[in-house]
């Protein structure tokens, strides 16, 4: 018995030295979160394993995923498909893949092939995996995830807003922070990776390690995408926040005898049509074409009897997004970083960075169109009209994009404001910049980030932990003190009651904070979001403590008197628990939540996806966590909030969720003692499928 467990130690530890026999071989090392270790000596055979990895957690949900993104939808599961059928055929998918495909960097083209080489070869091993309904859907294709990769980024993000498809989720976002040596406890630097996105969808993220050839690396992507987006390395580490820039337009152009005006002159449209299948509910198919008009400023996504909308993209010209994301993670120095973000194929999201030499960096990055002309607000609307001045053809450069690298303040930061406030006192200056670069604001959630930061000379790893999950409220310290003057000076016995409540809450939304609901309440009906309501507006001269004040104390006060009286109908008392009221459902799970919306100025967001009559329940927001310290070897706690797998049979299928309800992270496996020590089983790639040790 024991030389056998002697021998079990042994092939165990070959195998994670990346060695079967005395042949190289490519691991899949899966550990007890159900996160894949890949070895790996070359990048076919490691994105072959990704690929594999992803199928075998999330089989079901990827089919689906590049269902729709072909543009099929509708010809597999019926009508309610046929709007992103449309909007996938209108904005000409297809066609880009097939250009994307003579364009693109070989190494992009093999990192895509054996990606989906990987998702197939699953789905071949292990066909009691796949949903009956599914499997009509297979193979998939590296076209299947190269338009996936498109719906994604251009109508969910590039175009999401002009296209009307985010705003079911208005605090879909993200943080960042990023300390320097001269913040930090340990002098090192830290680093923390913070989105907020659904829970559910094409929004869902898959974390993986890599290490080829000893080289490790170590994230999350979107699922259905190959490589890491947000990770690091034993180097370096970045982070993505959504940023405010303006890199889609829809222009309102005038029709005129079948076609439109540009200069007031008269221009014809590009017309074709697809054909597209419809199932029925008997499961019949039908057909139905759809016109697709085409103008000078970009595709036609509405038209009415005298006017269309077309909407022009930055990006469509940009095939080697993964690549730049491969050269980034595999990058050790910050030059070599920036080589790889000079690539500007990643056509959105700010970049938050730090590095084991005690560098810091922010970059608003992304492609920002060169306009003729015109601040931030003419070109955040429906641009008015065919005037040939608006129709932009170039993008800025890297260098002209606002960035900041090793701040004397020793940090940096983003939630989703302005490049402005990546650090106070600001160093970034708007007027350096062409005004429709950015516009200009700070939110609470950002007040709140970068206090956070201030109040703090030293700050610890674990403190950076503590601040990243941090519940506390920024607007009810700004607006309590105001609404606490306003009380004691109105005669509202009812107000006075409940202010005794909001005097004794301790500011947070954790699970058992009570004050939270009685709170929240009441700022949805003073609608923090209107200037008038303060005595003083947010000021560019003090972006980190306004707005402030109560300009209308009486409908302050009121206010209060209707959402208690709400609250106590509702519940029968006004100190409610936060979390017997907010509350995650996911399978099986029905666990108390914590964090809200960011609207409060909370750093811990998680937003109600549904709202009953006496519960609400976290719809999305913290899905990737990862703080990560810099030194000799990296240090890293992660979360992914609803973990790393869908099928149904899973046991990682919502199994972190009790970690985010008790707000806690885990330990990122990253060395390979740290994964033998949790390795649940290994599988070995013997020709093209992978086989269990």
């Amino acid at each position: 018995m024991k030389n056998l467990f002697i021998s079990s130690l042994l092939i165990l530890s070959l195998i994670l030295n990346g060695f079967s026999q005395n042949n190289p071989s490519t691991t899949i090392i899966w550990d007890t979160w159900g996160v894949p270790h890949i070895k790996s000596d070359n990048l076919e055979d490691l994105f072959f394993a990704q690929g594999w990895a992803e199928m075998h957690n999330h089989a079901n949900h990827i089919i689906e995923l590049f269902g729709v993104s072909r543009g099929r939808g509708a010809e597999y599961w019926g009508k309610d498909k046929l709007m992103d059928d449309m909007l996938i055929h209108t904005l000409g998918f297809s066609e880009l893949a097939d250009t994307w495909e003579k364009t693109q960097d070989p190494t992009t083209k093999k990192i895509y092939d054996s990606f989906v080489r990987g998702l197939n070869a699953y789905a071949d091993a292990h066909p009691e995996a796949i949903e009956e309904a599914n499997k009509k859907l297979l193979p998939l294709t590296s076209k299947d995830a190269k338009m996936h990769s498109m719906y994604i980024v251009f109508t969910r993000f590039i175009g999401g807003g002009d296209l009307g498809r985010v705003q079911e989720w208005p605090d879909m976002g993200s943080n960042a922070y990023a300390i320097g040596p001269s913040k930090s406890a340990s002098g090192n630097a830290m680093l923390v990776q913070n989105p907020h996105l659904p829970w559910f969808g094409e929004f869902l993220f898959f974390e993986t390690h890599f290490n080829l050839n000893g080289k490790n690396m170590y994230g999350a992507n979107l699922v259905g995408l190959p490589g890491i987006a947000i990770g690091f390395n034993d180097h370096l580490g970045w982070s993505h926040t959504d940023n405010t820039i303006d890199n889609a337009d829809t222009y309102e152009l005038d029709l005129k005898d079948g076609g439109y005006l540009i200069d007031g002159e008269r221009n014809d449209f590009e017309v074709s049509s697809k054909t597209i299948k419809i199932k029925q509910e008997d499961g019949t198919l039908i057909e139905q074409d759809i016109p697709i008009m085409k103008t000078r400023y970009g595709p036609v996504v509405k038209k009415s009897e005298d006017k269309v909308l077309a909407i022009r993209m930055v990006g469509m010209d940009r095939p080697d997004m993964a690549l730049q994301w491969w050269k980034m993670i595999n990058a050790a120095t910050f030059d070599e970083f920036e080589t790889a973000l000079k690539m500007a194929q990643i056509p959105f999201w700010n970049v938050m960075y730090a590095d084991d030499a005690g560098n810091i960096f922010y970059l608003f990055n992304g492609l920002v169109p060169k306009r003729s002309s015109g601040d931030w607000k003419y070109w955040n609307r429906f641009i008015p009209g065919g005037k040939s001045a608006d129709l932009w053809t170039e993008v800025h450069s890297y260098s002209d994009l606002p960035k900041v690298k090793n701040p004397e303040t020793g940090w940096l930061q983003n939630s989703n404001d302005p490049p402005w406030t990546s650090t106070l006192p600001m160093i970034l200056k708007p007027s350096d910049f062409p005004s429709y670069m950015a516009p200009i604001y700070m939110s609470y959630r950002s007040q709140r980030a970068a206090r956070m930061l201030m109040e703090d000379n030293s700050i610890t790893f674990d403190e950076l932990v503590d601040y990243k999950l941090s519940t506390h409220l920024e607007f009810a310290d700004r607006i309590l003190d105001d609404l606490q003057i306003a009380v004691e000076n109105s005669n509202s016995d009812r107000a006075k009651v409940a202010m005794k409540v909001l005097n004794a809450w301790d500011r947070e939304a954790d699970n058992d904070s009570r004050g939270t609901l009685l709170f929240y309440n009441w700022a949805r009906k003073f609608n923090l979001r209107k200037d008038g309501n303060y005595a003083q507006a947010w000021s560019f001269d003090s972006p980190g403590t306004t707005p402030d004040g109560i300009s209308d104390p009486k409908n302050a006060v009121s206010s209060l008197e209707n959402a208690a009286n709400e609250i106590e109908a509702g519940f029968g008392k006004l100190d409610v628990a936060w979390g017997d009221y907010y509350r995650i459902t996911y399978g099986d799970k029905d666990l108390p939540a914590n964090g809200m919306d960011g609207a409060l100025g909370t750093f811990r967001v998680a937003w109600p996806g549904r709202v009953d009559a006496t519960h609400a329940y976290v719809g999305g927001g913290d899905s990737w966590v990862g703080v990560i310290e810099f030194g000799e070897t990296p240090r890293a706690k992660v979360l992914l909030s609803y973990g790393n797998a869908t099928q149904k049979d899973s046991p990682h299928f919502g199994d972190q969720l009790e970690l985010f309800s008790k707000k806690e992270l885990r330990e990122a496996w990253f060395t390979d003692s740290e994964i033998e020590a949790n390795t649940n089983y290994v599988e070995v790639l013997t020709g093209n499928t992978f086989v269990k040790e």
